[in-house]
């Protein structure tokens, strides 16, 4: 591997930081503008909503194709790529005459942000010496974990002034200056592996497949729950097929071996659990206070917004903590924060307190974040260089995966309850929320402790 000195690790890390943010950010922007674009198109709210689950669909089969793209294009071929999709896909979002061209734009920005993460985390644990991948992972869980929490916020101020389309617009411009700075500033790490290796065609009809009608099985689990029983078999099925071919081939698209290292596996199952402890209350505090409680949608947006930013302050601090005292203290005390400050929502009525709500969110995204970010960083460090994009792409694609079936699950529970009162549905939700995270202390217990501080 070469030294660090030799690249602009700083000037990467922003490129590659902005990128990512911007392209997460795009998941949850249009939330807000929903109604408004459901106006303009004259769809229903059904219909609109494929705006946000084509994204992700596209995002999460994606994703698994990455370790063979970074094997096989050079860093800035494939930065370029990802940032141009993405780019030309907000482009025509923001001039769409139609619904179907809207949508056919949002998958071309899923093509795009889809390769950005995994792409950055090889090249990142790549060129930064191994005492100091919590330190990056804190920045990049910084711009990752705060962009899908902020989204609504920042969509809902812009259409309290401005249409819809501004949405992209505010984008666009964005994604070519990063354009333009990956040109000039982004540099090739190591060489392309795999340039005379074909890819698998087989591998990525069964993982696009697979990943895809899973993904869409547990979305649209909660409208219909037979049908969505049914997709997530055939997914399963698919999955399985994919697992068994991979296991076959000398040089696989997407390297099941990876899960041959326990403390990857275990420091997965921990990200992967985080997931849901993240995504789920924010999927349904903001309905309980609107529909339940009686406030106002900023309102709702106000009692998130303290939590996400303490969750990406604390990431921040969380991956230095990593470079010194490992994953394992950190994952125990994380665990431990979310059950404990999940407990006041077992109480929740429609008299309970936004303040105190606030305050609880703000102590389970510290936890979350306290479990997230090292344990990510924990996964890939214990792999061998030429297993990193491998590892890479599985963390995201079934933390991806994980927090959607996880989440619809916990959604389900709610549903069951909720036909006697949505408060107690919601502390059925959340009684999840606390054993979950009980679970990961169990987990966290079992990893072996890693110091990363240099001698």
């Amino acid at each position: 591997m070469l030294e660090v000195k030799q690249y602009h690790v700083k000037t990467m890390l922003f490129i590659f930081s902005l990128g990512a943010f911007i392209s997460i950010l795009n998941q949850t922007l249009l939330f807000t503008a929903f109604p408004g674009i459901m106006r303009t198109f004259s769809v229903s709210s059904s219909t609109v909503q494929w705006l946000t689950t084509a994204y992700m669909l596209v995002n999460g089969v994606w994703i698994p194709v990455t370790a063979y793209l970074i094997s096989r294009f050079s860093t800035r071929q494939l930065m370029l790529f990802a940032l141009g999709s993405f780019t030309l896909g907000t482009l025509l979002s923001a001039i769409s005459p139609s619904f179907l061209l809207l949508l056919i734009s949002r998958l071309i920005q899923a093509i795009g942000a889809g390769i950005i993460i995994p792409l950055m985390q090889v090249v990142m644990f790549s060129i930064v010496d191994k005492d100091k991948h919590g330190s990056v992972m804190g920045i990049i869980g910084l711009t990752t974990g705060f962009a899908p929490l902020i989204g609504p916020t920042v969509a809902g101020f812009i259409l309290s002034r401005l249409t819809w389309r501004y949405l992209f617009w505010l984008v666009f411009p964005i994604g070519v200056a990063l354009i333009v700075a990956t040109i000039f500033g982004m540099q090739n790490v190591g060489t392309p592996q795999q340039q005379n290796n074909p890819l698998d065609y087989r591998s990525v009809v069964y993982s696009t497949l697979g990943f895809g009608i899973l993904l869409y099985g547990t979305g649209s689990f909660n409208q219909n729950k037979t049908l969505g029983t049914f997709f997530v078999a055939i997914g399963v099925i698919f999955i399985v097929i994919f697992i068994h071919r991979e296991l076959q081939l000398a040089k696989p698209m997407l390297n099941f071996r990876v899960f041959k290292n326990r403390q990857f596996s275990i420091s997965l199952v921990l990200v992967v659990l985080s997931f849901v402890t993240l995504i789920g209350p924010q999927a349904i505090i903001p309905t309980l206070i609107q529909s339940a409680m009686h406030h106002t949608a900023l309102t709702s947006a106000l009692v998130l917004l303290p939590g996400a930013l303490a969750s990406g302050l604390t990431s921040l601090i969380a991956g230095r903590l990593y470079d010194h005292v490992g994953g394992k203290i950190l994952g125990i005390i994380g665990s431990l924060v979310v059950s404990i400050s999940m407990v006041p929502f077992l109480f929740l009525n429609i008299h309970s307190s936004l303040i105190m709500m606030a305050a609880c969110l703000i102590f389970k995204m510290m936890g979350n974040s306290l479990v997230m970010t090292p344990l990510t960083t924990e996964a890939l460090n214990v792999l061998p260089e030429r297993l990193l994009n491998h590892g890479s792409a599985m963390v995201n694609t079934l933390r991806q995966v994980g927090g959607s079936i996880g989440t619809g699950l916990l959604v389900t529970v709610q549903s069951f309850f909720d036909m006697h009162s949505a408060f107690i549905g919601a502390r059925a939700f959340f009684s999840g929320i606390i054993i979950i995270g009980l679970a990961r202390f169990v987990l966290a217990m079992t990893l072996k402790p890693t110091i990363q501080t240099s001698k």
